[in-house]
């Protein structure tokens, strides 16, 4: 790819070491990776050398956001009648019979609805917990999708083992032996995980929770990941019924049972914690273990509100997750980014968490906890993941600080969105796949859903 210079944005967020916000700032890349960041004023020569150039007034420039939970194929079931107004084990129930007749075309179309949804957002990064496969339904299906859009990829092989009828909570027609599930883990992995920096794919293994597998499969995916080097994704602690489960079936709160099993340290990230307590945060602080805070789903599934000042404050590695859209009903980061500060300020006070904070935790936090030290910053030799979002835009017109308005009042998407230096959005619309096909495929795989029921 040639040299492409995007020059006098109001202001570039760069999230490097020293926090630079750059006024009238430039930014240049070629080959996926950033060549230079700065004032636009020493970008006479480059310019002029650019193949691409492009104007960014009235802007700001931030690294691509990052999601770090999501279950794409929920995109198929928002709003569901029966489940708006359930909690977490009443809405599963309710869900997990639609979802049991899914099929691989209903994956890859949910798939890329909303990794859609997210790159107009502003979306570079996003990982997957896809942990059904009815149907002959493979996380190849969720991969090939990915690869339409344009966003990096961080998919995990998720996985259900224990069904109703012994004592977990999925039908027992949604879950797999076990044995099944540990071979097809590592044929994914080895057929599609990256460990390379630029990395358009990397795998993660993903036992779904403590009320769906056995203590084996979480003791034996843990080992198979670290065999593997790649990452270990679950949900922890995500509400109260959640922490009761754990406290009636293995005599020990959740934290306790994830660090016993090996699901702590660097290289785990758990979604939710909402119920952490202070002891559990401080083994996450010590270990590295990471958190996909997700505040949208926690709050329209009346989970609670998840201590993340305490996390952060303690140094435990977090980064925001929209969660499935059947649980969060929408996709978009910086919205998720405004619920975190909102949530943590009704709890601690008006001065409890800081807009540029929740930015951080939406960008480089984000890519960190992913093990993608290679993103979610721009600073020379960094990847080209960025968003451009115009602060002109009647939702944040009248703001005074631009890069707190992302925040507290942010425009509806972002205007351009760049991934490995190609362009993903462009002026407000995706590049590499048409809205109409990913809507008309979407519609075609719903009203076949809905006219089973």
């Amino acid at each position: 790819m040639g040299l492409t210079v995007i020059r006098n944005a109001d202001c570039i967020v760069t999230m490097d070491d020293a926090r630079r916000e750059i006024a009238d700032g430039a930014i240049a890349f070629r080959d996926g990776v950033v060549v230079a960041v700065g004032p636009v004023a020493g970008f006479a020569q480059m310019i002029e050398d650019a193949d691409r150039v492009i104007d960014a007034r009235g802007c700001v420039i931030t690294p691509g956001l990052v999601n770090t939970h999501h279950h794409l194929y929920q995109s198929l079931t928002r709003a569901v009648p029966g489940a708006a107004n359930a909690s977490l084990f009443g809405w599963l129930k309710c869900l997990y019979p639609i979802w049991a007749r899914y099929r691989p075309d209903d994956v890859y179309a949910a798939t890329r609805l909303g990794l859609a949804e997210l790159a107009l957002s502003g979306c570079t990064l996003s990982s997957d917990h896809l942990y059904l496969y009815p149907d002959g339904v493979t996380l190849d299906d969720s991969i090939a999708a990915a690869a339409t859009i344009g966003l990096r990829f961080h998919p995990t092989r998720g996985s259900m083992s224990v069904g109703e009828s012994a004592g977990g909570l999925p039908p027992d027609s949604l879950v797999e032996r076990e044995p099944d599930i540990l071979r097809d883990t590592i044929r994914v992995i080895d057929r599609f995980h990256d460990p390379r920096d630029g990395a358009m794919v990397r795998v993660g293994v993903a036992p779904c929770s403590p009320f769906s597998v056995s203590q084996g499969l979480m003791r034996d995916s843990a080992l198979l990941a670290r065999d593997k080097r790649v990452m270990l994704h679950t949900h922890l602690a995500e509400d109260a019924d959640d922490v009761a489960f754990s406290l009636e079936r293995f005599g020990c709160r959740p934290g306790e049972y994830a660090d016993d099993l090996g699901w702590t340290g660097p290289d785990v990230w758990h979604a939710h914690c909402v119920q952490l307590d202070a002891a559990e945060i401080d083994l996450f602080a010590r270990t590295r273990t990471g958190v996909a805070h997700c505040p949208g789903s926690n709050c329209r599934l009346g989970s609670g509100i998840a201590p993340l000042q305490a996390m952060v404050a303690r140094g435990v590695p977090v980064g925001l997750g929209v969660d499935g859209s059947a649980s969060n009903d929408s996709g978009n980061l910086l919205m998720e980014a405004r619920q975190a500060m909102l949530l943590q300020r009704v709890t601690h006070g008006a001065g409890a968490f800081d807009p540029r904070t929740a930015l951080y935790i939406a960008t480089r936090g984000g890519a960190e906890m992913l093990g993608r030290r290679d993103c979610g910053s721009l600073a020379v030799g960094k990847r080209a993941d960025l968003a451009v979002w115009d602060m002109a835009d009647l939702h944040s017109l009248g703001a005074w600080d631009k890069v707190t308005a992302l925040v507290l009042c942010p425009p509806p998407g972002a205007r351009d969105v760049f991934v490995e230096g190609r362009a993903v959005v462009r002026d407000g619309d995706l590049v590499q796949s048409s809205r109409a096909d990913i809507a008309q495929a979407a519609q075609r795989s719903l009203h076949r859903l809905m006219s089973t029921v």
